[in-house]
C-alpha cells in the first residue's frame, strides 16, 4: 500500500479574469523511501500540487475542487485542521523555494527552527534547543552553538536553505517536499544541498517528492519523475525509462533545453511559444500549439495519460496512435 495515494486532484483558482485550472486531474502514489521527482516549466502546476496537499493553497482564491490525497487513512483534502495540525511540520515536511522568504526575519533561527518541537512533541526548550543544535550540525552549519542565535540575514542564501532543511527534518518526518529547493544557489551549493537531502533520506527512510524544472538534478536524484504541462501529467515513469525512452513531445522539448547538451557555441534551444491561457477552455492537447509534431486530432481530442509499459506512461495523441 502507498504511502500517499493522490487521485483526481483539481485545484482552481477564480478570479476576475476566470477561473485558472491549476492543477487539473493529477494522480500520482508516493512509496516509503522514495524519490518523486515533480518537473516542469513555471506555471506547469508543480507547487500548486504540493501545496494542495499541505493546505497552504490560500482560499480564496484558491478552491481544491475534487480528488483525494489519502496518507494513513487521512484525507489530506479533506482533513478536519486538527488533523492537518498534527501532519503537517511533524509526519509531512516541506522545504520552500526562498529560504528568505520562508524564514522570519525578526525572530532568531533558535526560536523558529525549534517551534515544531514544542509544538508537536510538547518538549521543554531546553531539550528543543539541544535536539536544534543536533539538526543544524547535521546539515553542515559550523559553530552551531554561536549561529543559532543569529537572525536569518546573518546567514548566506546556501546557509539559509540548510537551517530551511534542518527546520523540515527535525521532526524526523515520514514524507518531505522540497519545493526548487536549490534554484537560487550556486552549482557547489547545490550539489552539497542535493547530497544532504539524500543522506538524510537515507538515514530517515524518508519519502521525498522533488519539485523542479532541472532535468539535470532529476536524472542524479529521483527514483520515479513525473512531467507536468498546464496542470496535468503528461508523461510518468521511472528516471531511467523517462530519460532513454522518452515519449511525449514536450518532455523531448525540456530534455533539448538542457544547456550541457547543447553543441558548443550554438544557439541554445527553446521551446516556441508560451504555456496556454488555464482561465480558457483547452479543446485539444495543450501542448499542440507549441508541438512540432501536432496534427488535427491534437487540435480537438482531449488526450489522456496511456500505459506504454510497466511503470511508463504518457499522453501524446500521436505517440498512442503509432504516428511518432
Amino acid at each position: 500500500m502507498p504511502l500517499l495515494s493522490v487521485k483526481d486532484l483539481r485545484t482552481y483558482f477564480h478570479t476576475r479574469n476566470g477561473v485558472y485550472r491549476a492543477v487539473d486531474g493529477v494522480n500520482f502514489d508516493l512509496e516509503a523511501g522514495e524519490t518523486l521527482g515533480i518537473v516542469g516549466e513555471s506555471g506547469s502546476g508543480k507547487s500548486v500540487t504540493c501545496y494542495s496537499l499541505m493546505g497552504l493553497v490560500p482560499q480564496p482564491p484558491g478552491r481544491i475542487e475534487s480528488g483525494s490525497a489519502m496518507f494513513d487513512g487521512i484525507d489530506l483534502l479533506r482533513c478536519s485542521p486538527q488533523q492537518a495540525r498534527s501532519v503537517r511540520g511533524k509526519r509531512i515536511s516541506m522545504i520552500f523555494q526562498d529560504p528568505m522568504t520562508s524564514l522570519n526575519p525578526y525572530m532568531r533561527i533558535s526560536d523558529q527552527l525549534i517551534e515544531p518541537l514544542i509544538i508537536h512533541e510538547k518538549i521543554s526548550k531546553p531539550d528543543a534547543l539541544k535536539r536544534g543544535l543536533e539538526a543544524l550540525a547535521a546539515v553542515g552549519i559550523n559553530d552551531a552553538e554561536k549561529r543559532i542565535h543569529y537572525y536569518p540575514h546573518e546567514f548566506s542564501g546556501g546557509m539559509r536553505q540548510r537551517v530551511m532543511i534542518a527546520m523540515a527534518l527535525i521532526t524526523k518526518p515520514e514524507i518531505l517536499i522540497a519545493d526548487e529547493p536549490t534554484t537560487a544557489l550556486d552549482v557547489t551549493v547545490q550539489a552539497q544541498i542535493l547530497e544532504l537531502i539524500k543522506k538524510m533520506q537515507r538515514e530517515l527512510n524518508m519519502a521525498v517528492i522533488f519539485i523542479t524544472h532541472d532535468l539535470g538534478v532529476v536524472s542524479g536524484l529521483c527514483d520515479r519523475v513525473q512531467v507536468m504541462y498546464a496542470g496535468r501529467i503528461v508523461e510518468s515513469g521511472e528516471t531511467r525509462s523517462l530519460f532513454y525512452e522518452t515519449k511525449h513531445p514536450y518532455t523531448r522539448a525540456l530534455q533539448r533545453s538542457i544547456p550541457s547538451l547543447q553543441k558548443k557555441g550554438g544557439t541554445l534551444f527553446t521551446i516556441p511559444g508560451m504555456p496556454p491561457d488555464l482561465s480558457k477552455p483547452i479543446p485539444g492537447c495543450s501542448f499542440a500549439a507549441r508541438c512540432e509534431h501536432a496534427g488535427e486530432i491534437c487540435q480537438n481530442q482531449s488526450p489522456q495519460l496511456a500505459i506504454i509499459k510497466t511503470g511508463h506512461s504518457q499522453s501524446c495523441l500521436r505517440v498512442q496512435a503509432g504516428e511518432i
